[in-house]
């Protein structure tokens, strides 16, 4: 559904070229200081702009409508909304006869019996990151700072050389299309104990609330698939304590589904932006043929490039949520 969590608990609502979207946090400790200026940071580095981007650029200014009283939390359930502003709606009217390949479109459609809202994807639309980064400051304001959360990007159209992603993505935004990346999220500061075995395990609920952001398309922790190339002596985490640390950290702070003492290191692959300019040959519904299709609009030839303040918040929400 719509809604993640047992303590801390949050329930996102809106779509994308509605009148605004919004997060709903349950289980926020009363007596925390907050104020709007303290999501400024986090949202300007989710936000449009910059090379490889959407040039959609939207004010995401917060409006916090309960939950706070004197610029303290209440205990109540905080809620944050944003307005949505700057829509072109009619880019997306075709979209009915011809589901954006990659999109959930089609699949919307047929599930919700073609009541689904297309414009800018609804209610499947990446805008609404924008409430998981909103729910983040917040979860990140609880953890304090003790728990250090930061997340950053790797990889870009498989290209590991910062020095090589500006150049990938000029070719990119000129043939029309778009990249793929890599983010990695170190969480330091992280207590022992923290996941339950099997479905609860921590890998689980952090991949769980990965998946939610659109476009992820892989997960994994510490050595990651690497694991399955390597000798169990070279995977081994080796203990140098009686606290627990280990002298490398190939399972990714995790034994067990249970947080070891050690930072928990993820990665998550996010997939190409699907919304490209560059021709393709696609399924047309209504005329029942196949036909060249181009994604009008604006969009972001690299969504994995607004991701890392995205993936920092999912992980603060599962912290928050089992501390």
């Amino acid at each position: 559904m719509n809604s993640y969590g047992k303590n801390f608990r949050i329930s996102v609502f809106g779509e994308s070229h509605g009148d605004l979207i919004g997060v709903v946090m349950d289980g926020v400790p009363a007596g925390i200081e907050l104020d709007t200026e303290d999501f400024t940071g986090d949202l300007l580095r989710r936000k449009a702009g910059a090379k490889g981007t959407t040039p959609r650029i939207e004010g995401d200014i917060p409006r916090i409508v309960s939950g706070l009283f004197e610029g303290c939390t209440t205990g109540a359930p905080l809620t944050v909304v944003f307005e949505n502003q700057n829509t072109r709606s009619a880019d997306y009217s075709l979209f009915r006869d011809v589901p954006r390949p990659g999109h959930a479109d089609f699949v919307a459609q047929v599930k919700h019996n073609f009541f689904n809202d297309i414009r800018g994807g609804g209610h499947f639309s990446g805008r609404m990151t924008l409430c998981l980064v909103a729910a983040g400051v917040v979860a990140k304001k609880i953890l304090g700072e003790e728990i250090k959360v930061e997340a950053r990007i790797v990889e870009i159209g498989g290209e590991r050389d910062e020095k090589k992603w500006e150049g990938a993505l000029d070719q990119a935004i000129a043939e029309g299309d778009s990249l793929g990346g890599v983010i990695e999220c170190v969480c330091n500061g992280v207590p022992i104990g923290l996941g339950e075995p099997m479905f609860d395990s921590a890998e689980s609920q952090i991949a769980h609330l990965a998946f939610s952001v659109p476009g992820v398309r892989g997960v994994e922790f510490g050595d990651g698939f690497g694991a399955a190339r390597m000798k169990g002596s070279e995977h081994n985490d080796c203990f140098v304590d009686n606290m627990g640390h280990t002298a490398t950290n190939g399972a990714g702070g995790i034994n067990g589904g249970i947080t070891n003492g050690n930072p928990l290191v993820f990665r998550v692959a996010v997939k190409p932006t699907s919304s490209i300019s560059k021709v393709q040959k696609t399924f047309n519904f209504i005329t029942e043929e196949m036909v060249e299709f181009s994604v009008p609009g604006r969009h972001d030839a690299c969504i994995a490039l607004r991701c890392p303040v995205i993936i920092e918040a999912i992980a603060a929400i599962v912290l928050v949520d089992n501390l």
